[in-house]
């Protein structure tokens, strides 16, 4: 009820904005003084100045509600109008028209943020990037330049139509510069680094509207590649791509009891996470943990997801130590890279790529290793969370995800506002549920946090690391970019000089 009311207030809020323009809304009876901003806005006077390909989404339009829909229905963004932009002068003439306006305005693709910080977006403009949508091959096979509405999945089958790859989200239906302006962590890290390392060059629309071209030797290059939501808009990209040099891939799925958490994950520290080891980088090692009653009525699974490039069976040097364990199910299959989704289930048709009006908070933390007594006493409150008759979180999912990291740890430390090559495992609760209202945010808030600061507690780090792709919202900047000082020092200050009034602030503000 709770967000059927917010949802409720956002439509009456937007009726008041168009119906101060002039324009019939869908329940104008509802505005109330006070409803209309000062002098209103004439959206008109926008429509005149973009491409003839450009949309302008009205509330009330089923276009509208396609596209302020979002993957967590938490903290969500309100908009009073979405504007879809066919070319780069569009996007330059939206942003100067906002500032005119004195008007928010946010960019979305994909709409996988689930960060919190985005519901401070209110009565503003929607950016939807999806018309700038191109993908060119150059004509050397080294780069492709993407634009910026791109989604993962487009690339990854336009670049293997012309026997290319390059480094890209795991998940297929969220977009290629989502992920990428955090970071961004994909299946070729092993061999090519993170999305971001990928960037040669890219176009972008500042605050105050002015678009400029962004080399390796751009000072805003830096801060693009880790926290780049903070200081402008991607138009496109020119990034590396590589010829596919393993198309084949195999993966093992092997599924186990609860009662063998510590088992499990000290086999995975023995062969990669222990002093001297590490991640082949040929292999992949994800697990999670879920409540499916047809496998265990009781408690949790472990599903762990071992997946090595070129080959067709897993090598058994890799398989056999959980083999040794007895695991419940025992499972094979090969196939190519472009399986991968399916096999781990966040191809676009699978349940994570719906939209359902669910909440789907996470609670990130990157690790070095897996602590067998942390990841004993997170699952028996996961257990609890998800198995109890009255639960609202049967539907939760913990993930583990383990990536190669040589590509990630061959680049320098310092030479991007990424701040975690040194760690080696990404690990996040997503608690997903239908929202009924603030006490239950707010026990999935506590329950989320719970489970993160025991894993904190465990890794004996001194600061608490985060992947801002992932971020609830109340993490701070040190935890999303990192608490050395000089980082935060040298965001703060091309932050004065790109973006001095804050426009870009909605996901993971640097301030």
């Amino acid at each position: 009820m709770y967000h059927l009311q917010l949802k409720l207030a956002a439509l009456l809020a937007w009726a008041a904005a168009v119906a101060c323009e002039g324009v019939v809304a869908p329940v104008p009876e509802a505005r109330g003084p006070g409803d209309c901003p000062p002098g209103g806005v004439n959206y008109a006077q926008l429509a005149a100045k973009l491409s003839k390909a450009a949309q302008i989404y009205q509330p009330g339009s089923s276009a509208f509600n396609a596209a302020v829909a979002r993957w967590s229905n938490l903290s969500i963004p309100v908009a009073n109008v979405v504007v879809v932009p066919s070319t780069e002068n569009d996007i330059v003439q939206t942003v100067k028209f906002a500032n005119q306006n004195s008007l928010p305005f946010l960019t979305t693709n994909g709409v996988h943020g689930s960060i919190t910080t985005l519901g401070a977006m209110t009565h503003g403009i929607e950016i939807l990037m999806s018309q700038l949508n191109r993908i060119a091959i150059a004509s050397d096979g080294k780069t492709a330049t993407i634009g910026g509405g791109v989604m993962s999945k487009n690339l990854t089958d336009a670049l293997w139509a012309a026997g290319k790859q390059t480094v890209t989200g795991t998940c297929e239906c969220v977009s290629y510069l989502g992920p990428g302006l955090g970071g961004g962590h994909g299946w070729l890290q092993g061999r090519y680094g993170l999305i971001s390392d990928q960037f040669v060059s890219m176009n972008v629309v500042l605050a105050n509207g002015s678009l400029i071209t962004i080399d390796q030797n751009s000072r805003l290059s830096w801060a693009m590649k880790g926290a780049g939501h903070n200081f402008g808009i991607v138009t496109s990209t020119t990034s590396k791509i590589y010829d596919i040099q393993h198309p084949n891939y195999a993966m093992a799925t092997l599924i186990f009891s609860g009662d063998q958490v510590e088992a499990v994950y000290r086999v995975a520290n023995e062969q990669w996470h222990s002093t001297g080891k590490t991640m082949p980088v040929n292999l992949i090692n994800w697990s999670y943990w879920f409540f499916d009653p047809t496998i265990d009525p009781q408690k949790p699974v472990i599903a762990m997801y071992l997946i090595q490039e070129g080959v067709s069976a897993v090598d058994a040097a890799y398989t056999q130590p959980f083999l040794d364990l007895g695991p419940i199910i025992n499972q094979a299959v090969s196939g190519t890279y472009r399986d991968l989704a399916a096999w781990t289930g966040i191809s676009l048709d699978a349940p994570p790529c719906q939209k359902t009006g669910n909440a789907n908070p996470r609670f990130p933390i990157y690790l070095k290793s897996y602590n067998t007594t942390a990841q004993r006493l997170v699952y028996n409150l996961f257990a609890q969370a998800t198995t109890n008759a009255s639960t609202p979180f049967s539907n939760a999912l913990f993930m583990f995800e383990g990536y190669p990291q040589q590509g990630v740890k061959a680049i320098s430390d310092d030479a991007t506002a990424f701040a975690y090559r040194a760690d080696n495992l990404l690990v996040a609760p997503l608690l997903s549920y239908k929202p009924t209202g603030p006490a239950l945010d707010e026990v999935a808030f506590k329950l989320g946090k719970q489970m993160r600061q025991i894993l904190y507690e465990g890794s004996g780090q001194t600061s608490l690391n985060t992947y801002v792709n992932y971020a609830y919202g109340d993490e701070t900047p040190l935890a999303w970019y990192g608490s050395d000082a000089w980082r935060q020092t040298r965001l703060h200050a091309l932050k004065g000089d790109f973006d001095p009034t804050g426009k870009f602030s909605f996901y993971g503000p640097i301030a």
